[in-house]
């Protein structure tokens, strides 16, 4: 999903679209930092998704934030763009390359002080064979 803007309508969208894509009797859980729009009340959560949340002034503990620095520096920095669906082209297209590149992701986003990451990452396995469709 790539939106041209953020806040509580984008992660009501988002949260809509985890709640489609799991597969039935699946339960979706998303870990957020405490961004305004992740913690209001005016969200309405589905029966099969809950949050969770990071604790606050803690960007460490966020693994989309060395995620992001990565699209950044391989795909997206250094670049002009013509307009809003340039920008939304070149995101998607560097979120697709990244998606196939695995243990590129992994890499980047577990802690060496975090020693349940991996088993984590090794318990969850494939996506897509836990039921979440593209």
């Amino acid at each position: 999903m790539a939106l041209p803007f953020t806040g509580t309508a984008s992660l009501q969208l988002h949260i809509e679209e985890i709640s489609r894509c799991v597969a039935r009797n699946v339960h979706a859980v998303v870990l957020l930092d405490r961004a305004g729009w992740h913690t209001t009340p005016r969200l309405k959560m589905p029966h099969n998704v809950s949050l969770i949340f990071l604790p606050s002034r803690a960007p460490e503990l966020n693994p989309v934030e060395n995620i992001w620095q990565f699209l950044r520096a391989n795909w997206l920095s250094n670049t002009v763009f013509d307009g809003i669906k340039h920008i939304i082209d070149a995101a998607c297209s560097a979120w697709n390359n990244l998606a196939d590149l695995p243990e590129t992701i992994r890499s980047i986003s577990l802690r060496k002080w975090d020693h349940t990451g991996q088993s984590l990452c090794d318990a969850l396995g494939n996506p897509v064979e836990l039921g979440i469709t593209p």
